[in-house]
């Protein structure tokens, strides 16, 4: 009897993290990897950066080429789009390559950004491959007017980019303030500060009536009656978890695709990692939450590996967020808003380190921001106080002078 083998649908990172790990642990059966894009699995987060500020055309930053899979024995199909899911008889349906068969499904399916809801949104870009960031860098061009929709991670990053690129930026913000996902108030100004510096024009707490098209011009016109033209609309309003294919297949669908601690769906045998997902946090009293973050993709990847041959343990990896802007450098440990209280560090040359604690004083966060030179050391022990469950005293915290090092072994 041919041995069925484990498919993996969804070539990004967590899919192809998943990949290779499942060879590292010895899994010998055979591996499918089914990806939607041709370009070999590569990495996403140099698109809003790299991709765009080179001075020579990049190639895609490789996770596996065809190569090292090819080494891997995993057989991958690109330009390949996974149609239906039939669970009763372990089968998938291709548009391009008919049914296969599995043993075990991973979806690591990811997210896709989300179109801007205002008349004319359909008129604003959207960044998510490799394939939209070339296109998306020849319109950056020095004196191009640039009006990017969101004051998020993506957003801010699109528009550092831009502005390196020597384009006008004005970046509209619904809420009162850029970041308000995750990042703390008084970091989230120190970035806009930065913006402002380098003649980004911010502009918060606003609404967008519509967006008109004339040519190759566009107007952008909020609510309050200002316009604002531009040569680009960039849209950086979040994303949404690829579930569709899940829930057509009747798997439980909660703010991603749900899953346990060991990222097992509803059907025991279909996992999910990465973006698409939702999961118990066990450091967070198994909070469900669904991270949209490059490491937690890399991890998830990794451990659902292990899960996919029979490891029983459930993720618990703190999850670690990281932005690049100009010269400048954003880390977040853990969850944020699981904080009720503050307490910052002073790192110098205007670099700053927040320690988030719960009511009963165990560290659940931590953010940091300033040259990475700065920050990194400290914002590196503070994520192993995270995963530890530590309750440091609150004013060795904000001591700068003391090492932060000493309080692993507490």
């Amino acid at each position: 009897m041919t041995t069925r083998p484990i498919a993996i649908v969804g070539a990004g990172e967590a899919g192809t993290r998943a990949a290779i790990a499942l060879r590292d642990h010895g899994y010998g059966g055979p591996l499918i990897l089914i990806g939607e894009e041709l370009h070999p699995p590569y990495e996403r987060p140099p698109l809003s950066k790299a991709a765009l500020t080179a001075e020579a055309e990049p190639s895609p930053s490789a996770i596996a080429d065809a190569y090292r899979l090819a080494d891997l024995r995993v057989e991958r199909l690109a330009g390949a789009r996974v149609t239906a899911i039939d669970r009763a008889e372990h089968r998938l349906v291709t548009s391009e390559h008919g049914g296969i068969d599995y043993e075990r499904l991973l979806l690591a399916t990811g997210a896709r950004a989300r179109q801007l809801r205002a008349p004319g949104g359909e008129h604003a870009i959207l960044l998510r491959t490799y394939d939209e960031a070339l296109a998306l860098r020849r319109l950056l061009r020095p004196g191009a007017r640039v009006v990017v929709v969101g004051g998020g991670f993506i957003g801010l990053e699109l528009a550092a980019s831009a502005r390196e690129r020597g384009a006008s930026v004005v970046v509209l913000e619904a809420a009162p303030r850029i970041l308000t996902r995750g990042v703390p108030a008084d970091i989230a100004e120190k970035i806009a500060a930065r913006h402002r510096r380098a003649g980004v024009e911010i502009v918060a707490g606003c609404a967008i009536s519509y967006i008109a098209r004339d040519g190759g011009a566009f107007s952008v016109a909020l609510s309050d009656g200002r316009i604002f033209a531009a040569d680009c609309v960039i849209a950086g309003v979040g994303a949404a978890p690829e579930v569709e294919l899940a829930a057509a297949a009747g798997l439980a669908i909660d703010n991603g695709i749900a899953v346990n601690g060991r990222l097992q769906s509803s059907d025991p045998d279909i996992f999910a990692a990465g973006d698409c997902c939702s999961f118990p946090h066990a450091l967070y009293d198994g909070r469900r939450v669904r991270l949209e973050a490059w490491r937690n993709a890399q991890d998830q990847g990794a451990f659902v590996a292990r899960a996919l041959i029979g490891a029983s343990e459930d993720y618990a990896v703190t999850p670690w967020f990281w932005s690049d802007q100009y010269d400048l450098h954003l880390q977040i440990s853990g969850l944020v808003d699981a904080g009720a209280t503050v307490i910052s560090r002073d790192l110098g040359e205007g670099a700053v380190l927040n320690f988030h604690l719960a009511e009963d004083g165990r560290l659940v966060a931590a953010s940091a921001f300033g040259p990475i030179g700065k920050i990194a050391k400290d914002a590196r022990v503070a994520e192993m106080l995270i995963a530890k469950r530590a309750k440091p005293d609150p004013a060795y915290l904000a001591a700068g002078e003391r090492k932060l090092k000493a309080l692993l072994a507490a």
